[in-house]
Parts: C-alpha cells; sequence; structure tokens
C-alpha cells in the first residue's frame, strides 16, 4: 500500500449506542445464526447503529439493508439515541416496500441487542407489518455482521472520505444528514457490490422482478376440444 501511496483509515474512538428510554421486550431468539442469506427481496433484513463525530456533538445515524440485494430500505439521523432514531429508519423502509406494492409478511428483522430495537415500540411496528424480530447475542459483532460491515463502509466512503467530508470537519447533525442521503442514494443506485455480480442493489432487485413478472411467465395454452372455436 504504501508503494502504490495508499494508506488505510484510521478507526475512532468506539462510542456507546445502546441507550434505552423505556421498556423493553424479552430478547427473541437467534433465526440468522450468522447465516446472512436470502431468495428474494423482504425476506430479512438487518439493522444497526453508528455515530458520528461533528463540532457539535455527536450524531448516530441508523440504517436497515435488506439482506437479498443489499439495499439501504431505511436511515435516520439523530442526535439522540431513543427509539425514535431506529424506528424512523424501520418505517423508512416498511414505507418503500409497501409503497412499491411488496409484501413484507413473515419479514425476519435481525439486530444486536440494543434496547432500541427491544423497546415495546419498535416490536409493536415490527408485530403490524407482520414481521418476525430476531436478536443475536450480546458483545458479539459476527451475530449482526452484516450490519457491521455497512458501517464500516459509510464510514470510510462518506464519513472519513476526504472528498465527501467538509474541511474543518463536520460541523452539525443537518450537514450528516445530508451527506448520508447522497451517500444512500449513491450506495443503492450506483455502487458496484462484488456479492450480487458488481451491480448496484437497485438493479439487481429489480433484474429479481423482472423475471417473475406475469409477462416472464409462459402463456397458458387455449384449451381445444368441444365447445372452443
Amino acid at each position: 500500500m504504501r508503494q502504490e501511496g495508499l494508506r488505510g483509515i484510521p478507526r475512532e474512538k468506539t462510542r456507546k449506542t445502546t441507550i434505552g428510554d423505556g421498556a423493553e421486550t424479552e430478547r427473541p431468539e437467534d433465526l440468522v445464526d450468522r447465516k446472512f442469506v436470502a431468495i428474494a427481496p423482504n425476506q430479512l433484513w438487518v439493522a444497526d447503529l453508528t455515530y458520528v463525530r461533528t463540532h457539535a456533538g455527536w450524531t448516530y445515524v441508523a440504517f436497515v439493508l435488506d439482506v437479498f440485494s443489499r439495499m439501504i430500505v431505511g436511515w435516520q439521523v439523530s442526535t439522540s439515541l431513543r427509539t425514535d432514531l431506529a424506528l424512523d429508519a424501520l418505517d423508512m423502509g416498511l414505507w418503500n416496500r409497501q409503497r412499491a406494492g411488496q409484501d413484507v409478511t413473515g419479514l425476519v428483522h435481525h439486530s444486536d441487542r440494543g434496547v432500541q430495537y427491544r423497546a415495546i415500540r419498535y416490536t409493536e411496528r415490527l408485530a403490524e407489518a407482520e414481521a418476525v424480530a430476531s436478536v443475536g447475542s450480546r458483545g458479539d459483532s459476527y451475530d449482526n455482521a452484516m450490519a457491521e460491515a455497512l458501517n464500516s463502509l459509510f464510514k470510510a466512503e462518506c464519513i472519513r472520505n476526504p472528498v465527501m467530508r467538509p474541511k474543518g470537519g463536520w460541523k452539525t447533525v443537518g450537514d450528516v444528514e445530508i451527506a448520508v442521503a447522497e451517500y444512500v442514494d449513491w450506495f443503492n443506485h450506483r455502487r458496484l457490490h462484488g456479492e450480487i455480480g458488481l451491480i448496484p442493489p437497485a438493479e439487481f432487485e429489480a433484474n429479481h422482478w423482472a423475471q417473475i413478472t406475469p409477462e416472464h411467465y409462459p402463456e397458458t395454452p387455449v384449451p381445444t376440444g368441444a365447445g372452443s372455436k
């Protein structure tokens, strides 16, 4: 890397992102067991929170990712770690899918043990959407590895990217919010993902839906015989 003029992006000091704001539900089972695999959209979503240091203080970002296509279906930015941060990202994902006429019934929503995801309001919202909660074990990032990987990409490609980072660093939550919106648009529609054939998530999903639309099924043969013309 040194010979090629490259250097790695250093990790920042970690920030605790599991502050609660009320009653929690009992911890659901881990339905994923580190097998981040789906054969269609809306079968498995992963969710997590990360943090960004600004001149005005800490800012937090929540993402919800569809495992099938690597599409970021929901996101939110806030200066608070309360449940609303994670819940708004979930609501965005559900709204985006339902607006597109997609069924999320039976969706498995996987997260870590953060109390934002175990709050009663959050689990009630999953139940309303007929989705199933899944939670990894305590202190084990591998149990939510795909969401953690997205956070790392976001930090490297957006927050610590000198092209996107403002001169002098991030100033306010508003600056971060604009940057996240731009990053999600690029991530979903232009970034090439090796895990899905070096195409963007939006294209990968479009190809999937095109293969199962009625025009791709063979036509039903017209019956012949008595009564037919």
